[in-house]
Parts: C-alpha cells; structure tokens; sequence
C-alpha cells in the first residue's frame, strides 16, 4: 500500500449549503469531484495524526463507493481510526450519537436527506464536528474556500474494505472498525425513554404503522419498535433500505407518504401513525386521521416534557427556526423559558444547546430534536409522542386539541415551488425586497402589514450574524407570510411561502388550515407576484 498524491484542478460549485453539498449522483461520479471535496474538508480541519473519524449514509446510490474513497483519503490523510456503520448505514441522529459516545473528532455523513435517490437522484456530503452538529458556518465556508484552489488530494492505493461484518481491520496505518448501525442509538433511546409503559401501551391493544419510506431508519424502526418495545409484526412498513428508496421521494409529509396516509385515514385505521425520511433525522406524526403539524408537534412535545424520563427536570429553553410558527413560543412563555428564533440549518440549535441555553428544537420541515445529540430525529421523536399518549393515555387529536384549547392554535401551512429557474426565484425575492416601503402600514382586508425584512440573526453564543435568511411580511395581529429560497435542492432553485395566523378563539380551531387561512395565502401570491412572474400556477408540494 501506498499513499498516492493525485494532481486535479477545482470545481467551481463545491459550495456547501445548510446541510452540505448536495448534487446529482453523476456530479459526484466525475473524475476528482468526490475526492476534490473530501480533500477540502480534511484540510480545513486540520485533523490531529491518529484523530477518529465517523463515516456513515442513508444507502442510498453511491454511498458504498464513496465510504470505499472516504476511507482511503482519511488513511492518507494521517487518520488513526475510522468508524464506521454496518453495511456503510449510519442515520444522521446515529451517526451524530456516535461522534459523541466515542468522543471522535468528528464525521462525515453521506446524504441527501429527504431528496429521492437512485442513479440519477441526489447525493450528498457534510461534515459534522466534534459535539456531532453540523459544521458551523466558518468551517463549511473553509471547505468552499479550500475546494476553489486546490491543486492535489492524497489517497492511499488499496483494495476496499469489507464493510458487512462487524469487527476492526486495516487500511495502511489506520484502523477500520465497523460498528453495529443501530446498538449505540438504541441504548440512547432507552435512557431518555419509559420503554416499559410504551411496551405496555403497545402490546395493550394500540396498533401504530411507522414508514421507514425504504430508507435509513427501518432497521432503526424494526429493532426499536417491533423489536424492543413488542409492536406487532408489521407495524414498520418498507422497513428494508434500498439505494432508490424503492423508487419513492423519502420525505415525510402528506404529499410523499401518501401510502402511509391512505392507512391512517382509512377504514380500520390505526391509533398512532408516523414516517422518517432518507436519512432519519425528519418525522411526520399523525393520530388516527389526524394530521399534527411539525410546528404543532414541537410545541406539544414542550408542554409535556416533564411527563417524559430524559427530561423530568424541566427544559432550558426551545429554540425554533424562523420560518416554524410560533406555537412552541406560547409554551415557552408559560413556562417561563427563553425561546430561540434562529436561521434555517440544525447548526444554529448546536451553539444554543452546547452553551446549555435550549434543551428542544425544531424546524418546521418536520425535524425535531433535543440536546440528546446536535442533529434533529426522526425516531426519538416518534418516542417522545408515544412516550406522552402511554402516560396521558388519550389519542393524539385529543391531546393537540387540548393544547389548543390552553395556548390557541396557530394556524400554518407551507407552500413548496421546486425547480424554479434560478432567475425567476430570485426575481420574486428582489422584487419583495424592493416593495419594503410601500407594503409597511398597508392594509389587505382585515390583515394590516407591521413591518417587512430580510430575517438577520446574531448568535447569542458567538455573536456570529447571519443575514439574508428570509423574507418577513409581519401583520399587526401576529400573522406572518415568509418567503424563502431553500438550499436543499439539486437542480433549479425550491422557492418556499410560509403562512401562519394565531387564533385564540376556541369555536374556530376546527377549521381546516387551507380555509382559515386562505385570504393570507391571496396576500402572498398578489404581493410577490409569483404567478405572473414564475408562470406557477400551483405549488409542488402544500404541508
């Protein structure tokens, strides 16, 4: 074996975004793109000789290939010790669960999240550091830098490692240990959670159906679930992970898990419905043809924190990203804890929770998480809910209808354009932005616009500032339109449209969102002009 020095020149679009670079499978099968990147990363790290590293990914197409070049990079790279998951699988809340237990020096996680997978689906690569969050933004920023002038990469020249059995080999000078996926995780699981009252709840006649959508957290789901806490045989459907997802778009919402939604809402529907995405770290929860929105979600799992082992003694904080409705904010003020509203991207949680300032998170793209680890988790909170119906032992509409009752509901939807071309994306932010003026103090019906702006967040902890995250139309009664450009595509730009109204009144929380909210969603399409300007006459997706 020897270290190889390879000559290349830089790719100009190695631009990490809120959760790292994500491309097309055949960007990243060109000749250097992988390696070029990887190389980046390790010297913006600077890695300690010896250092431990963590690699693992969703499975999905691609991802054994690049774990084999990972590999021999990070051996060449001076690493003393690489982890990495059974089969080359770790799911994101794993792999950041590993980080931390073993105390390593960080990780690389392969995954495009909730993007669909397959030959010529989506691929993706972030690094995470040594608390198990994402890069912060002076490291990813690094990693560009570092990718737009390199000149060589180094890998070591030999065959690939066996990464299906358990146990530790060697790549050059550096060891290769292959982890179980799941044992790590699941003992996570079991110190935050009451499993003897879930095993109780479900072995008591409560039926569930988790979709693991093919992806990462089947294996996860089936030992957990099925396995630890006795639910019925089945109750984790398309639990095996396949390189393509089974040829599905592995994101938990209405839209793309419509067969788990077809069970739910249908004839013998089960008490307790939920589904994760990709690579695990996003969830969906539903009760018996009940739909909880992920900003709902937040909010209740608060309120009830205390009812839960891990967090018996009460929450620091709850921090939220901006876009996500203010529900969890009503909580926080009861209970008289600081709520955090920062930029979109898990990193921005880490620094709060690592400074020991919030203890729950959560996005309202259907991730929610907690300072058990420094990334957002599907299953822990599928756990969480379950964990409160065992003590409350009442349904879930009842419980989020109760918690309507005492905070009021904050009526929310969001609606996803994809693959706009850039320019008209673009266009429709600018023309916003440029409308500032004259929108303040204008009224729309009985909706009267407070103030407009580009969401700006200076970090309470490092007082790093963060600009340009968001488009704010703020009405004077606490209802919100958002508009947002988001960085987890591949192709095109994602333009999403947020709207949220606060109702405190009790005889309108039936209401469906889509009616209470329809005059707000009139107002964005009219003062954005994204019709005439996009030629979208419908969104991709509506949650």
């Amino acid at each position: 074996m020897s270290i190889r020095t390879v000559t290349t020149q830089p790719f100009s679009d190695q631009k990490p975004g809120t959760s790292g670079l994500r491309k097309k499978v055949p960007t990243f099968q060109k000749q250097h793109y992988l390696e070029n990147f990887v190389q980046s990363i390790f010297d913006s790290i600077s890695p300690p000789s010896g250092a431990t590293l963590v690699v693992g990914g969703d499975g999905r197409f691609f991802n054994r290939e690049a774990i084999q070049t990972i590999l021999k990079m990070a051996a060449a790279n001076g690493f003393g010790q690489v982890l990495v998951g059974r089969g080359g699988i770790l799911s994101t809340p794993a792999a950041s669960c590993v980080i931390r237990k073993y105390k390593t020096y960080g990780g690389i996680i392969l995954s495009a999240s909730h993007n669909p997978g397959g030959p010529d689906g989506d691929f993706g690569i972030k690094y995470n550091g040594s608390n198990g969050g994402p890069a912060t933004e002076t490291v990813t920023e690094a990693i560009f830098a570092k990718s737009k002038v390199i000149t060589t990469y180094r890998i070591l020249e030999a065959a690939d490692v066996s990464l299906d059995q358990l146990g530790e080999t060697t790549l050059g000078n550096m060891k290769v240990k292959v982890i179980d996926s799941v044992s790590d995780y699941a003992e996570l699981m079991e110190s935050l959670f009451d499993f003897a009252a879930i095993r109780a709840l479900l072995t008591g006649g409560f039926k569930i159906k988790f979709d693991a959508m093919h992806a990462v957290n089947g294996p996860y789901a089936k030992e957990i679930l099925e396995g630890r806490l006795g639910a019925a045989a089945g109750s984790v459907m398309n639990a095996v992970p396949l390189e393509d997802f089974g040829g599905g778009h592995p994101d938990p919402n209405l839209t793309y898990a419509h067969d788990l939604v077809d069970i739910v809402y249908g004839k013998d529907a089960p008490d307790f419905g939920a589904a994760s995405d990709g690579d695990g770290d996003r969830n969906m929860i539903l009760g018996k043809r009940f739909f909880v929105t992920p900003s709902d979600s937040l909010a209740v799992i608060a309120a009830n924190a205390t009812l839960v082992r891990g967090y018996t003694k009460g929450i620091a904080g709850v921090a939220r990203s901006m876009p996500t409705s203010a529900a969890a904010d009503r909580v926080a003020k009861a209970l008289n804890i600081p709520c955090y509203e920062t930029p979109t991207g898990w990193k921005f949680f880490g620094n709060l929770m690592d400074a020991g300032k919030v203890t729950l998170c959560g996005e309202e793209s259907f991730g929610t998480g907690s300072d058990h680890v420094r990334e957002k988790d599907g299953l822990w909170a599928v756990l969480f809910w379950l964990n409160i119906l065992a003590v409350r032992k009442q349904s879930v509409e009842s419980i989020v209808r109760e918690h309507w009752a005492k905070y009021g509901r904050n009526f929310y939807s969001r609606y996803d354009y994809e693959g706009l071309p850039t320019e008209e994306a673009n266009g429709v932010m600018t023309h916003l932005r440029d409308s500032f003026a004259s929108l303040t103090d204008k009224q729309f019906g009985k909706y009267t616009v407070a103030t407009c702006d580009d969401f700006s967040y200076t970090d309470p902890v490092d007082a790093s500032v963060s600009k340009n995250q968001g488009i704010r139309i703020l009405f004077s009664d606490g209802s919100r339109i958002i508009f947002r450009l988001s960085g987890t595509g591949t192709e095109g730009a994602t333009l999403r449209v947020y709207l949220e109204a606060y109702e405190a009144d009790v005889a309108r929380h039936h209401l469906d969102a889509q009616d209470a909210l329809k005059d707000l969603i009139q107002i964005g399409l009219n003062i954005s002009e994204l019709i005439v300007r996009t030629g979208r006459q419908q969104p991709t997706v509506i949650t």
